[in-house]
């Protein structure tokens, strides 16, 4: 019997149906996955102002560089005021476990067995790691740079580093510690240093300014807070915060010196800057990193800061150079040592050198090597303002009944002998016929 044709094509379509569920009947089945939802982001850790979250695996350089003993004492007699730290730093006998800040997340530094410690690999030198040289040329090839403290300029009074006596010339930090600078780095570089000025003008380095933190300020201020209060939080990020982040961007990435050096002017409270407050009293301290407080330790970006300096051993060579510097310009000036309040939480005395303490600051905390920041003279002392007002100046001048240096002249002496002095005595002095032909 015959199919009617389109009888004959119903009947296949139903064929291949059927064989096609018989053949997924046959298959093993599988499960369509959901699609998967994007990774939750970590939680960015407690951080200082405009400070980007740490990279902790940088620390993986520093792996076996230190022993347990070593890395205790530092951290607990150099690098840290109070007791804080043990919430975030646990010493363990092999190890030392480092709360990363980020939930649970926690960074294994291991210790070296001791008289078995590995190097670090870092861009600086120590004096001693130095190659020999001259006795005319103790700085040849020590890469210096020099840090001319504050900005000056038409900043000088948003920074709150400018003052005035009636009718006198205003005293300007920024201003002088620049004039210093400029008279350093010609006698550093003729006992052979390579020297870089961090900042050449009384200009910000940053390309940041108030207006771009506006927003910032007034989210970290009081509710409460003045649009004046809001704009002066604003300013203190810009010169405080944003220009010593920029400088170390130029510090640690462009200069990559094997030592900075911090100038500044001391000052002590003045009250208002058109009719200040002048003191009887003149003094001199150095500071180097250090001494972070119970506030500066749970924040994860300096808690990063802190073991980096404590691995890289900058301490070591900011002490040692840190106290030439030091009694050097003691004996040139005069000057008395400054001393911090007995029991500072910011402050922790440097191997019982009165002039040397330390001292947790941007500047010091952010440059990737040895930092000796200076700290000389009072800005508002009766003793030191009339040679304020006197300006630079060669040889001798009478001021207040004494035959004295240009008191800019006389800074920029004391330090360049003073790093004479130590490159001197730690590095290896040979004669010029016995060291190797430059050409």
């Amino acid at each position: 019997m015959s199919l009617n044709p389109n009888r004959q094509i119903l009947l296949l379509l139903v064929a291949v149906t059927l064989g096609g569920v018989a053949l997924m009947l046959m298959l093993p089945i599988t499960k369509k996955p959901f699609p998967s939802r994007p990774p939750e982001k970590s939680p960015l850790p407690e951080l200082s102002i405009l400070a980007s979250p740490p990279n902790w695996v940088l620390l993986e350089a520093y792996q076996e560089t230190i022993t347990r003993s070593d890395f205790e004492q530092l951290l607990t007699r150099v690098f840290t005021t109070g007791e804080t730290w043990k919430q975030s730093i646990t010493i363990e006998e092999t190890e030392a476990i480092i709360q990363t800040g980020v939930g649970d997340e926690k960074f294994h530094l291991r210790f070296a067995a001791p008289e078995h410690e590995k190097s670090a690999p870092r861009h600086w030198r120590t004096a001693s790691e130095l190659p020999p040289t001259t006795a005319d040329k103790p700085l040849a090839g020590l890469k210096i740079a020099i840090d001319a403290g504050h900005i000056g300029g038409e900043w000088a009074k948003m920074e709150e580093r400018w003052m005035v006596v009636g009718d006198g010339t205003p005293v300007c930090e920024g201003d002088m510690t620049l004039l210093v600078a400029n008279l350093l780095k010609p006698k550093l570089e003729a006992l052979g240093a390579i020297v870089s000025l961090v900042r050449e003008k009384p200009e910000p380095v940053t390309k940041v300014r108030p207006a771009d933190l506006e927003s910032l300020a007034h989210k970290t201020s009081k509710p409460d807070a003045s649009a004046i209060e809001i704009q002066r939080t604003a300013e203190r990020f810009f010169y405080r915060t944003a220009e010593i982040h920029a400088r170390a961007e130029r510090v640690n990435h462009t200069l990559k010196p094997d030592l900075v050096l911090c100038l500044h002017f001391n000052a002590e409270p003045w009250g208002n800057s058109n009719a200040p407050t002048l003191i009887d009293r003149t003094h001199l301290h150095l500071l180097l990193n250090g001494a972070y407080n119970d506030d500066e330790v749970p924040l994860a970006d300096q808690r990063h800061a802190l073991l980096q300096k404590l691995l890289q051993r900058t301490h070591q060579e900011e002490a040692s150079v840190g106290a030439t510097v030091a009694d050097t310009f003691a004996a040139r000036t005069g000057l008395p040592a400054y001393a911090y309040p007995l029991n500072s939480t910011n402050a922790r005395p440097v191997n019982g050198n009165p002039y040397l303490w330390a001292r947790n600051l941007l500047a010091n905390r952010l440059y990737d090597c040895p930092v000796i920041f200076m700290e000389p003279y009072v800005m508002n002392s009766t003793i030191d303002y009339p040679r304020f007002q006197a300006g630079d100046y060669e040889g001798l001048q009478e001021i207040a009944g004494k035959m004295q240096p240009s008191i800019f002249q006389e800074y920029a002496d004391a330090v360049a002998e003073g790093l004479k002095i130590h490159y001197s005595q730690s590095r290896r002095i040979e004669s010029p016929s016995s060291l190797p032909s430059e050409n």
